[in-house]
């Protein structure tokens, strides 16, 4: 008589397995923005399904000029 406790299985398709892997349960729920702002600087996050970008730009002043930085990021989850 076996006593291990029965577990049910079942069969991912690799469209399901995409939207979990990696942490991204619900990855296609809706698209969701995140803004940054402060002095100098701005910053924006957009995702959508399984694509991610941010971009941001930098501004800062001092006595031997001006310096900006700015950059954009891509990511697929």
């Amino acid at each position: 008589m076996n006593l291990a406790p029965r577990v049910d299985t079942a069969e991912l398709s690799d469209a399901d397995l995409d939207l979990v892997s990696g942490g991204q349960a619900g990855g296609g729920a809706g698209p969701d923005l995140g803004v940054h702002a402060e002095a100098g600087a701005l910053g924006v996050h957009v995702e959508a399904g399984n694509i991610g970008l941010t971009a941001g730009v930098g501004v800062s002043l001092s006595p031997q000029g001006v310096a900006v930085d700015a950059h954009l990021h891509a990511t697929l989850y």
